[in-house]
């Protein structure tokens, strides 16, 4: 385990800074809004703001205020933030992030989990945190070799292993919300409890037949499948042929902004204003790490091995997740929210809360309520 700092070289920012002020920009409809895709109006001003006010070197120096380090674990560098709790017996606490995010999504959550007296909490509820980059994501290496990697594994031997833990508690969202939930499953000996902020939840399968669906769980299914034929395109995409898109996002920081910002303004709880959300700073910071890092690729790539796996080793109709399951359904998911009951049948829920707003990012747009829950979940184990 080694030390490390970000440090983008002058030459990567100078030559991002040339590529933005060379943009060949398309047209769009009049009077479009965000129906045809990421608007047009909006990334226009995102980019003048990026060129000419936002301050990598700032948010570069933000990251590094919190420790990080790099570990080999078979034979993948593993980029982490490990922040040490303050409190009597801090409990050890794994964050993974999802996709089109990074370890920066966790940045408002760190400190308030780790040092809960500074944020008028009882220091009873300090955790240490430990926020990696899923591989290929971010300043973790990008795996280079066909195949499913089980994260879950990876994460076991950084938190075991490397750290020492005898036993931790996960939390995640989206990919990461299917990483923990494999932690849970896989692991339920070193895992002390999994929380899920997320509606990436397991499913059953088979699915149950329909006379054993409650009228939530069809409506549930039915919203799924509609988002799928309106949403899904780009999941069906990166499953297929992610490196012909590749091409263009990884030359183009334009392309990989629109990429990433369409996610966030769809999948928040913004109501159509996006910076209700997510400032300027936060959403390019995040699309910073993916271009310094050349790492869209990579990240992509994850969706093609899930879409390809020949072991996809699913939860079989009747079993369950046995480990102590906590889930925040964060209303901005919209259409995709899923029925405790439809849950239950995965999941061995012992806390379950309908939040009062956020969405896909709930880290980001609702680290207080996150915090909070997260704390509260963890009492039941401590």
């Amino acid at each position: 385990m080694k030390k490390f700092n970000i440090n983008v070289s002058d030459k990567v920012l100078d030559d991002l800074q040339e590529r933005l002020t060379n943009t060949r920009w398309p047209d769009q409809v009049i009077k479009a809004g965000w129906d045809y895709g990421t608007n047009l109006t909006y990334l226009q001003e995102l980019v003048e703001y990026w060129l000419n006010k936002y301050e990598w070197r700032t948010h570069e120096k933000t990251l590094n205020s919190l420790p990080q380090f790099r570990t080999k674990i078979d034979g993948l560098d593993i980029h982490f933030v490990y922040v040490r709790g303050k409190g009597a017996n801090p409990y050890p606490l794994i964050l993974t992030h999802g996709w089109p995010s990074s370890f920066a999504e966790m940045y408002k959550i760190t400190e308030p989990l780790a040092d809960p007296v500074k944020y008028g909490a009882d220091s009873s509820d300090s955790f240490d945190v430990i926020v990696p980059s899923i591989p290929g994501f971010g300043f973790s290496e990008k795996p280079l070799k066909r195949g499913v990697l089980k994260v879950d594994d990876f994460w076991r031997k950084l938190m075991v292993d490397e750290l020492d833990y005898k036993s931790f508690m996960a939390h995640g969202t989206d990919i990461g919300a299917r990483i923990t939930s494999a932690l849970g499953r896989f692991h339920s000996d070193v895992v002390s409890g999994i929380h899920i902020g997320s509606v990436d939840l397991e499913w059953p399968d088979p699915l149950p037949p329909a006379s054993e669906l409650t009228n939530s769980e069809k409506d549930y299914l039915e919203r799924v499948t509609n988002w799928g034929k309106q949403e899904g395109a780009y999941a069906e995409l990166q499953g297929t042929y992610p490196q012909t898109v590749a091409y263009g996002l990884n030359d183009s920081p334009i392309g990989l902004a629109s990429w990433i910002v369409e996610k966030f303004y769809l999948w928040s709880d913004c109501n159509g204003q996006l910076e209700k959300s997510f400032s300027k700073d936060t959403l390019l910071t995040n699309i910073m790490i993916y271009w310094v890092t050349e790492t869209i690729n990579s990240s992509m790539r994850r969706y093609y091995e899930a879409y390809h796996n020949n072991n996809p080793n699913p939860l079989k109709l009747g079993d369950r997740i046995e480990t102590p399951t906590a889930i925040a359904m964060f209303p901005g998911e919209k259409e995709l929210v899923v029925p405790r009951e439809w849950a239950e049948r995965c999941y061995n829920i012992s806390s379950w809360t309908e939040m009062p707003s956020g969405g896909h990012f709930p880290a980001l747009e609702e680290p207080t309520l996150l915090v909070e829950d997260i704390r509260s979940f963890a009492r039941k184990f401590r």
